[in-house]
Order: C-alpha cells, then sequence, then structure tokens
C-alpha cells in the first residue's frame, strides 16, 4: 500500500472552503485530516493547487464502459473498465447485471472474484460486490431490460441466484410481482440490499415493501409510475415519505436538469445518490453498438435501442457531478451524493465515501473547471 500527503485542497465533505486542507494517507487508509501547515516531509506529496478533494465517487449502477459490458465480460474486460473509472472519479464501483440466464450470471460471478482476488493491488476502481438488475421486474416497465429472463418468485430463487464469496449484493425489483414482498423480506434476511425500480406498484404495496426491507429506489422517474396531483405513483411516494432514498441519473436525458435539481432538493441531499447507470459505448463517442442482443444507437450522448427505449447512459459519475454542481449544489452535497449516500447504501460507509482518518485511501481531486486532476486508490496515484 503506498503512502502520500495531499496538500492545498478544499476538503469537499469537511464543510469548509479553505483552500489550505491536507489529507495524509499511510499504508491505503486516511491517517489524519486536516488545515493549515504540518509538519510532514518523509512521505510523497501531491499539491492539489487550490482544487477541490472529494472521497472517490461511489457507482452502484454500472454495466460497463469502453467497450464492455459486464453480462458478457471477462476479467480483462472488468480490470478495462475499472482503470477507465478511475480515470474519472470512481473508486468503488458494483458492476450491474441485467436480466440473463443463471449459467451466465455464474459465469459473469466467477470473472468478478477473479478481479476481487488481485485489485487491492492496483489503481483501479474496486469492484465491491454486485448489482442484479431487474430479475424479479414487472414486465410493463421493462425498459431496455429482457423480459424473457425474468424471474417468478415461487420460494426458491433466492437460494439459486448465483453469489459471490464475499462482497456486496445488490438487486432492483418489482415489489408488486407475484409473492414480491416475501421475496424482499427473504432478501433482506439473507444480507441484500434491496431497491425498488421497473414497478407499478401502489403506496399500499410500496409501503409493505419498506417494512421488508425494501427502502430504495432505483433510477428516480425512470421505468415507474410518475407524479400525479389524483395519485401518488412511485415517485410521488419516494418524494412525501422522508425514510426512502433513491438514486438518480444526471445526464439530462434520462432525467430533465431541473427535474433532477427539483427532486434532489425535494428529497435532500443526504438522501440521494448519483448513478451512471452507463453502458458498454461509454467513452467510445457516437455510433451503433450491439448490446443485450439487439442493436442500439448513441447519438449526441442519448443511447436508444431496437424497440425506441433509452438503453443506458453514456455518463460517467464525473459527468454526474458536474451536472449537479451546475444545478448549484454545493461541494459537500455533491460529496454525499455521489461518495458518501452510496457508499452508505451498500453498507460500507467506514470503507468508502467518507474524508476521515480510518477510510480506505481514495480520493478524486477536481480542478476549477470540475475535471479530473489527480485520483488516488488506497493511496496510490492513478496514472
Amino acid at each position: 500500500m503506498n503512502s502520500v500527503l495531499i496538500t492545498n485542497a478544499v476538503i469537499a465533505d469537511s464543510g469548509s472552503e479553505r483552500p489550505d486542507g491536507w489529507v495524509l494517507v499511510e499504508e491505503g487508509r486516511i491517517a489524519a485530516v486536516g488545515h493549515g501547515e504540518l509538519d510532514e516531509t518523509a512521505i510523497d506529496a501531491f499539491d492539489a493547487a487550490g482544487g477541490m478533494l472529494f472521497p472517490g465517487f461511489v457507482d452502484v449502477h454500472c454495466h460497463g464502459a469502453v467497450g464492455v459490458d459486464v453480462n458478457t465480460a471477462d476479467a480483462d474486460g472488468l480490470i478495462a473498465v475499472g482503470e477507465f473509472l478511475a480515470k474519472n472519479g470512481v473508486t468503488a464501483w458494483l458492476p450491474t447485471l441485467v436480466p440473463d440466464s443463471d449459467e451466465n450470471y455464474a459465469r459473469v460471478l466467477g470473472e468478478i472474484e477473479r478481479v476481487m482476488a488481485i485489485q487491492a493491488e492496483m489503481p483501479i476502481a474496486q469492484i465491491a460486490g454486485v448489482h442484479y438488475e431487474g430479475v424479479f421486474a414487472n414486465e410493463k416497465m421493462c425498459g431496455a431490460l429482457r423480459p424473457e429472463f425474468f424471474k417468478r418468485f415461487t420460494g426458491s430463487e433466492v437460494g439459486e441466484l448465483p453469489r459471490l464469496a464475499h462482497g456486496v449484493h445488490m438487486t432492483t425489483l418489482a415489489p408488486e410481482v407475484e409473492g414480491g414482498i416475501e421475496l424482499v423480506r427473504e432478501l433482506t434476511a439473507a444480507g441484500w440490499v434491496v431497491s425498488i425500480g421497473h414497478t407499478r406498484a401502489d403506496v399500499a404495496t410500496l409501503d409493505a415493501a419498506f417494512e421488508a426491507g425494501g427502502r430504495h429506489l432505483t433510477h428516480f422517474f425512470n421505468a415507474m409510475t410518475g407524479i400525479h396531483h389524483r395519485e401518488v405513483g412511485v415517485a410521488g411516494w419516494a418524494l412525501t415519505r422522508g425514510d426512502v432514498t433513491f438514486d438518480i441519473i444526471a445526464d439530462g436525458i434520462h432525467v430533465d436538469p431541473r427535474m433532477v435539481g427539483f427532486a434532489c432538493r425535494a428529497k435532500s441531499p443526504e438522501r440521494v445518490s448519483l448513478i451512471s447507470d452507463s453502458v458498454a459505448p461509454t467513452g467510445l463517442g457516437d455510433g451503433t453498438f450491439e448490446l443485450w442482443g439487439e442493436n442500439i444507437s448513441v447519438k449526441n450522448g442519448r443511447t436508444q435501442n431496437e424497440r425506441g427505449s433509452i438503453a443506458g447512459s453514456v455518463i460517467t459519475m464525473l459527468d454526474a457531478v458536474k451536472m449537479a454542481a451546475s444545478l448549484g449544489f454545493s461541494t459537500g452535497e455533491i460529496a454525499m451524493m455521489a461518495s458518501r449516500n452510496p457508499a452508505r447504501l451498500i453498507g460500507l460507509p467506514g470503507q468508502f465515501g467518507h474524508i476521515t482518518a480510518g477510510t480506505r485511501g481514495d480520493l478524486v481531486v477536481l480542478d476549477a473547471e470540475m475535471n479530473v486532476a489527480s485520483a488516488f486508490i488506497a493511496g496510490r496515484q492513478v496514472k
């Protein structure tokens, strides 16, 4: 593990705009945080030059990038995604699977485990677990997912889903499917992070799902019923129930920027996570690509499949952070939404998402234009 001293930084989650902040990382973990002069000369130093120092971004919903789709990836492909993410400020992520066969789920999880076994020594975004999106979804709200692979819950499916030996297990589901509330209860009892999405559930079902353990919503506003003055809808339920959290795709395409700002402020940045929902063409520009058994087009940053649905995004978490900044959110609020809250959602707040003594030395320095000046994984500088 590397050690580094980062100086002359505005520490995003400190509540201070002072440009003389410093963070000392020793053996991969943050040893001390402060402002002003520091007597420390026996360690490599990085001058942030007044830039903003954020906890590394945590992306809990990423289907791939640079031509690599998580559903078809091998270990080398996952490492390539991790390298790309790290250069864009992401230091931890959940490879996110769309509905597929159990055989392929097992194959991909084997590749994920191969990377998790060696990633600690690599300056790449660290895989924290896996996210199954839409295994149990409402077919009428499938979006770009493939309904032919949706499962029905009959009582044994929780134990049959392939699992990692170690790490976070997250799933997005529709609680109104047959047996959905019992499914939420069983998954929660088995240690899964249960998020609600691809759903048309009514308020009574949503309340029951919350009590069973489903207390978060996936890609807010998308693939769910919206808000109406006579019908609360899934989105309205999330905004009017204070103890619910959600994540949102801040790309300006899935959700209009004004609605991104409205939703995040109405809910409070303390209860919102930014996600990318990025897919394999991310980082490759416009074009036509094969993804999930069909061709999708990317034009001016918008994806579209053969059915006319948006098929994920081609943004990074850095792009989402830039949008949040353009909407007037403070550096502290952005640090919550891009780092602290997603780390807390997946049960790893002591590992990721904070600039405080004892957490991992996963950090990103942004310059005045909100571009990555440098990133660090466990104190190692990303080249």
